[in-house]
């Protein structure tokens, strides 16, 4: 069951309509309309951009680090980091990999894998892709999909205090004029 929440945000069909107005970034906001605090936005018509958890402390649950030895989330506080949840699985998640890589190169990208298998799944992934600025993480237990209620892939930005500044549920191209700006938020 927890497995099909995360599932639910990667495979999803929009409807025709929902499509039409995906594509028009002006019918979902206006340039003189700012998003109010907490306001769920789409953004570049590739993801949702939510800001309703401001604040909120990073998670202190235990995943994988590239060394193997178990880390959080809350252990990075100190500058911004970009969390992303993702799997190898995901067609998004893999398609925004590339330009998180990109990023990665000037500020700290932690890119969690929710695949099962593990390190049998994504190391090989990693090799194949050439990512050569972002390290591998692990959550095979999903335990962070779990507590972040979330769709794959979810990126989740944090200030240099471990606070998160918002969430953004579908694939992005993190190298574009409007990621730029929302990872610049961070300080």
């Amino acid at each position: 069951m927890v497995m099909l929440g995360a599932l639910a945000g990667c495979d999803r069909q929009d409807t025709a309509a929902e499509q039409a107005n995906a594509a028009s970034p002006a019918a979902n906001a206006t340039a003189s309309t700012a998003p109010q605090a907490g306001e769920k936005v789409i953004t570049d018509t590739i993801g949702t951009l939510d800001r309703s958890h401001k604040g909120t402390a990073a998670l202190t649950l235990p995943f994988q680090g590239p060394d193997g030895r178990q880390t959080t989330i809350a252990a990075f506080a100190g500058k911004p980091v970009l969390v992303n949840l993702w799997a190898t699985w995901c067609a998004p998640c893999v398609a925004e990999m590339p330009t998180l890589d990109r990023v990665a190169e000037r500020m700290q990208v932690v890119a969690i894998s929710q695949d099962l298998e593990g390190a049998a799944k994504v190391d090989p992934f990693f090799a194949k892709a050439g990512l050569k600025n972002i390290k591998r993480y692990l959550d095979p237990g999903v335990a962070l999909s779990v507590a972040y209620q979330a769709s794959l892939p979810t990126s989740i930005l944090y200030d240099s205090a471990g606070k998160e500044v918002w969430r953004m549920t579908g694939g992005m191209d993190w190298t574009s004029a409007t990621a730029t700006e929302l990872l610049a938020e961070a300080r």
